[in-house]
């Protein structure tokens, strides 16, 4: 099976703005994401979609193919996954004659990955034939059938369940809850295409150690991100200096 990573990064962030290209740990955020695609063995190609210039320029250097810029209309905060990946597969088959079976999503805002974790990722889907995806998940930090909603000033259930008052329950006796952590999802080729879906309807898990399971949406996660990459003593995928010196902006 061919497959090929899409990391996607667009220009316009604006709770950390060039956020895709500042530096965590000294190098590009981008670049964590390009080599972990670099790094798997089961990976053919890694290409960068933006819609920024700077964007693709870095991720050039830092090894990915940056084979299209991608449209304005597909870089807007409301904008899903789904298109920018139906634009991207559109154009490796059509400008490029590549159609991968596979298709690899590593988000640049979640840079931690342990390594062999894009490999053990797509390894699941290939062994699943019925499966359409794999997503990696972390035992969620709270449990949902705890969570509440406000409605008309009083507290509703998030979660419709059998248990009786399962608010009031030692978490011990709950279910054990996952939450998606961004950092590979892996995606057949028909699912985006015939059904039209980054997920489909049987969904993988690959699991994720909690230690590793850091978002990048704020400043204060950027910093407390910087201090594991220094303190954390992570065994995770980290990019090298380009042959050419990197310098940042930042």
């Amino acid at each position: 099976m061919s497959t090929t990573v899409v990391v996607p990064a667009r220009g316009g962030s604006k709770s950390i703005p060039r956020k895709n290209i500042r530096p965590m740990g000294g190098l590009p955020l981008i670049a964590y994401a390009i080599q972990a695609g670099l790094e798997s063995s089961l990976v053919d190609r890694v290409i960068v979609s933006t819609d920024d210039e700077e964007i693709a320029s870095v991720a050039r250097r830092f090894g990915a193919e940056v084979p299209f810029i991608r449209p304005a209309n597909l870089a807007g905060d409301m904008v899903t996954d789904f298109p920018v990946f139906e634009h991207a597969v559109h154009w490796l088959e059509l400008a490029d004659h590549d159609r991968p079976d596979l298709i690899v999503q590593l988000r640049p805002t979640s840079p931690f990955r342990p390594k062999g974790l894009v490999d053990k990722a797509i390894s699941y889907l290939k062994e699943r034939p019925d499966a359409d995806s794999v997503r990696a998940v972390t035992p969620s930090g709270e449990n949902p059938f705890k969570m509440w909603q406000i409605k008309d000033g009083t507290l509703h259930t998030l979660i419709k369940t059998d248990f009786n008052e399962p608010y009031n329950m030692p978490r011990q006796k709950l279910p054990a809850t996952y939450w998606q952590t961004g950092h590979v999802e892996v995606i057949r080729y028909r699912t985006i295409i015939e059904k039209r879906s980054m997920t489909g309807d049987v969904i993988v898990p690959v699991e994720v150690p909690h230690e590793y399971a850091i978002d990048l949406d704020n400043l204060q996660q950027w910093a407390f991100a910087e201090y594991v990459l220094k303190n954390g003593g992570l065994d995770l995928v980290r990019p090298t200096q380009p042959k050419k010196q990197y310098s940042s902006s930042f």
